[in-house]
């Protein structure tokens, strides 16, 4: 017989023999990704304790006034001002939500489900623009909602993206139009 008869003629695969090293390697694959995900999660809340010393958000006022613009859409989370990848993460500005934002001439409301909602003083705001990304996120060029406000002693950025992204450019020239309004009072 030649030898392509002789491997055509066996149907048998090969028999596992070593099943301990093969439950090993698997309990100890499982066990790298359970510390990977609890360094990872207690960088995360390292990083909350060294921005301890960002005040309180503030609450929206009891009256804040008629609305200007309505948004639906997605809070992807705040950095520090002209820094994209400096994620803030103390009092819930790093968790990713859906979002509702609302625009008066007290400021921005943002209401956030299943995460802490935050309002934005009007003489807080200091500029919205267009961009293409924030700390761990990133969009086509002008995706993305950028506003910078003032908060303690910092400046922070925090990206927005709507349902509808042919609303953000009516959201950057209102806001910039009321932070210019604003800043002529002062």
């Amino acid at each position: 017989m030649t030898p392509l008869l002789l491997l055509a003629a066996e149907k048998e695969s090969a028999e596992v023999t070593d099943w301990a090293a093969r439950i090993g390697w698997v309990v100890g694959l499982a066990l790298f990704v359970a510390l990977v995900y609890w360094l990872m999660r207690e960088g995360w809340k390292w990083r909350g304790t060294l921005q301890g010393d960002l005040p309180e958000l503030h609450g929206a006022p009891d009256d804040p006034g008629p609305a200007r613009l309505t948004m639906s859409g997605r809070y992807h989370g705040s950095t520090t001002a002209g820094q994209w990848l400096d994620r803030i993460v103390a009092h819930g500005l790093g968790t990713r939500s859906r979002a509702e934002l609302t625009l008066t001439d007290a400021g921005l409301d943002v209401v956030r489900p299943g995460a802490d909602d935050f309002f934005v003083p009007a003489r807080a705001l200091r500029g919205a623009r267009l961009d293409k990304g924030i700390a761990g996120k990133v969009l086509t060029e002008g995706g993305l909602l950028v506003v910078t406000w003032a908060h303690g002693e910092r400046l922070i950025d925090s990206g927005f993206r709507s349902d509808s992204a042919a609303e953000h450019n009516a959201w950057v020239e209102t806001l910039n139009h009321l932070i210019n309004k604003t800043e002529g009072a002062r």
